[in-house]
């Protein structure tokens, strides 16, 4: 084995808890190992940043403060994006040896890296998050998990393929009341689940303009439609407004239906299946003059699971009142004998107060206690174990909007078959589970 060969594997393959058995028969110094109260150079996590937008600086923050971790090189094809993420790493660090790409590809080629955070706009998800596990890097990603359906499950291949550890942004899973929630539901405490309602944010904008000026000489914006279909260039569909242009985004309800449209998965254990049925009630258009903007203001989505159990998914001025009664967002179970749960990031309420006060027996169901949503990721980098929120349930949960997209644009109701993956009886249909690429993009 050739030394440079070595000296890499060896880095690598500590921090995936293989490192011992190369290290073994050499001695190390104190410090080397740690013993000084610093993490080892050999354990330490080096990171990459993919999309250096404010939630990309976000996450990337979060990691920062975490034991054990080096943020290496950043990337964005914006440049004031990027400069605004290697200036935050210069100055935690006190150097100026941040690197930074234009080009994603070029970050996932260092072998250096050993995890990567993605957080692009939803189109370019599944390219990065496909690229990175091919390049054997674990993945943080935010999100929801992809832009379509059929995107998703090529994650999860590539995911499995490559043995590689992957964490969805749905940080809510990590937190302790969304927990707590879960725990009742699945281990019984409210009987049989027979409904769930799950209320994401209301609105949208509508902007009429007269004109789309030329891209900024900071932006590649070519590079930045990327897969999507093209469309012109306007700043006012950038940075948080990608998200109303439905060639990048997917409203409100695929910005958060990885939020409590995750939870209430997680509550059922739903995290590698789906619905049977999806029907379209409601997508409605923010008023207003609007020709940069498609996305719906308003929304409602009705599903049918196995065994029976219903969802409503909705804005949340369409939510029932006892829904409204409790909050403005969230995910709430009906159980048996008029019993009900419901979470949100201000709380968790239950209609008898003494559900709440349940301690839990050793034989009840638990997830583990990390609350931390990044440390969860890079314990999971060192262990090798399956994230609090992997790749599949991110996938599953991100299906639930993207049938519900489909069904509201097509205006029917739809039978889906969650094993296999399709529309049950409706070949037109199933081609709408994956988006045809523009240029020379490909999925592989």
């Amino acid at each position: 084995m050739d030394l440079e060969h070595s000296v890499g594997l060896t880095r690598r393959a500590f921090v995936r808890g293989l490192g011992a058995a190369v290290l073994a028969p050499h001695i190390i110094p104190a410090a080397a190992l740690g013993a000084d109260g610093n993490t080892a150079p050999s354990e330490t996590i080096t990171m990459g940043l993919i999309g250096c937008g404010g939630q990309g600086r976000g996450v990337m923050g979060g990691a920062l403060q975490q034991k054990g971790t080096r943020v290496v090189a950043v990337c964005d094809v914006n440049a004031n994006n990027m400069a605004e993420a290697k200036k935050m790493l210069d100055e935690h660090y006190g150097n100026s040896d941040c690197a930074t790409y234009r080009d994603y590809r070029e970050l996932l080629a260092r072998d250096d890296i050993d995890a990567v955070i993605i957080a692009t706009p939803d189109h370019w998800h599944a390219l990065v998050s496909v690229a990175a596990a091919n390049a054997g890097k674990d993945i943080y990603c935010e999100k929801p998990l992809t832009w379509s359906l059929g995107e998703g499950r090529a994650v999860c291949e590539a995911v499995k393929k490559n043995k590689v550890v992957f964490q969805v942004g749905s940080m809510q899973r990590s937190g302790g009341q969304f927990k707590q929630a879960c725990e009742l539901v699945r281990n019984g405490y409210l009987g049989k689940i027979k409904h769930i309602n799950v209320a994401l944010p209301n609105g949208n904008d509508a902007k009429w303009v007269d004109e789309y000026p030329a891209p900024p000489p900071h932006l590649d914006y070519d590079f930045y439609v990327g897969p999507a279909e093209w469309t012109p260039y306007h700043p006012d569909r950038l940075d948080w407004n990608w998200r109303w242009w439905m060639g990048f985004g997917g409203s409100q309800m695929m910005d958060w239906i990885g939020h409590h449209g995750d939870i209430a998965h997680m509550g059922m254990g739903w995290d590698d299946s789906g619905p049977v049925e999806i029907e379209p009630v409601l997508w409605e258009m923010p008023e207003g003059r609007n020709n940069l903007y498609n996305a719906a203001g308003k929304y409602l989505v009705n599903y049918k699971y196995e065994g029976g159990v219903t969802m409503q998914l909705a804005s949340f001025n369409e939510m029932p009142q006892v829904f409204k009664d409790c909050g403005d967002t969230g995910t709430q179970w009906f159980g048996d004998d008029g019993k009900w749960v419901y979470v949100s990031r201000k709380g968790i309420q239950a209609s008898d107060k003494e559900l709440l006060k349940i301690k839990f027996s050793d034989k009840d169901f638990r997830f583990r206690a990390q609350r931390n949503h990044m440390r969860d990721f890079l314990d999971c980098v060192r262990s090798r174990e399956e994230c609090i929120a992997p790749a599949e349930a991110g996938h599953r949960s991100a299906s639930v909007g993207h049938l519900g997209k489909i069904a509201l644009t097509l205006n029917a109701k739809l039978k889906w078959n969650p094993k296999k993956e399709r529309f049950v009886d409706n070949e037109a249909v199933n081609s709408l589970l994956m988006r045809k690429y523009r240029g020379d993009w490909k999925l592989v």
